[in-house]
């Protein structure tokens, strides 16, 4: 019996080596699989908000230098064509309603910045409403707009008709490019008109309600000389058409959805 628990014995130990040796070769392999996915981590997107937003300012920020520097090389191009005949230049009044050219003159700075951290909001409103949003700034631009404003800008952004505003937690971003508060929004046109459509517009009338029972900021000043410089991005539209037709092809009434 002696002997018959030896040889179990053994066996047992040639069992357990192998399993070692397999449980040896699988580490390997995963160890390997893992240096594999570290060496390949820095190709990969940020998976939180904060970094892809950090991420894409700067691939926005490098983006626009290289159309800075293409839209520098067609205007060495554009003059080297001159032999062939001078290019019409575009009008003043078409580069300033496209957002190239650089604008001064009077106008109105208007800031806005959330309200005073608090532990608990005002009573009957949520921290929601300490902050600027998007609906904020939107609203004091469709009123410079409306007051005749001949350029807009945003944190110093040009607007244009290509220019995105959005709100991503408590930062905003424009065109890509992220800010804190204070944000201001300067234009350039008559101050008294301007600041007279702001005041009239109802949308900014509640922003300055919340003015005055939250705390939220907010500054109107005019001025006799602002300079907005113009957008150096890319102004090309993309839009959606209907498979098979032509862009803004018109429908004929077969063509039309009945539903």
């Amino acid at each position: 019996m002696g002997v018959q628990r030896h040889r179990g014995g053994r066996f047992r130990s040639a069992r357990a080596s192998v399993a070692l040796a397999a449980v040896g070769i699988l580490a390997g392999l995963l160890f390997a699989t893992n240096a594999g996915l570290f060496a390949e981590a820095a190709g990969r997107q940020p998976q939180n908000l904060s970094d892809l937003v950090r991420a894409e300012s700067m691939r926005l920020r490098e983006t626009s230098e290289q159309v800075s520097e293409l839209r520098s090389e067609v205007d060495a191009l554009l003059s080297a064509q001159a032999e062939d005949g001078p290019v019409e230049p575009v009008s003043q009044e078409v580069g300033i309603a496209a957002g190239r050219m650089d604008v001064d003159g009077p106008g109105v700075s208007v800031q806005l910045w959330d309200a005073p951290t608090t532990d608990e909001p005002p009573s009957g409103f949520q921290p929601d409403d300490l902050v600027v949003h998007q609906q904020d700034i939107e609203a004091v631009i469709n009123g410079l707009r409306s007051g005749g404003a001949e350029a807009i800008a945003v944190q110093g952004h040009r607007v244009t008709s290509t220019t995105a505003i959005r709100c991503v937690g408590n930062v905003l971003l424009v065109d890509g490019a992220t800010y804190s508060p204070p944000y201001e929004i300067t234009a350039i046109g008559d101050p008294e008109t301007l600041s007279e459509s702001l005041l009239d517009s109802e949308s900014v009338r509640v922003y300055l309600q919340y003015v005055e029972a939250v705390g939220l900021g907010w500054s109107l000043e005019e001025s006799e000389q602002l300079e907005i410089d113009g957008f150096e991005g890319n102004l090309a539209l993309a839009y959606a058409r209907v498979p098979g037709h032509a862009p803004f092809e018109e429908f004929t009434d077969g063509d039309e959805d009945e539903s």
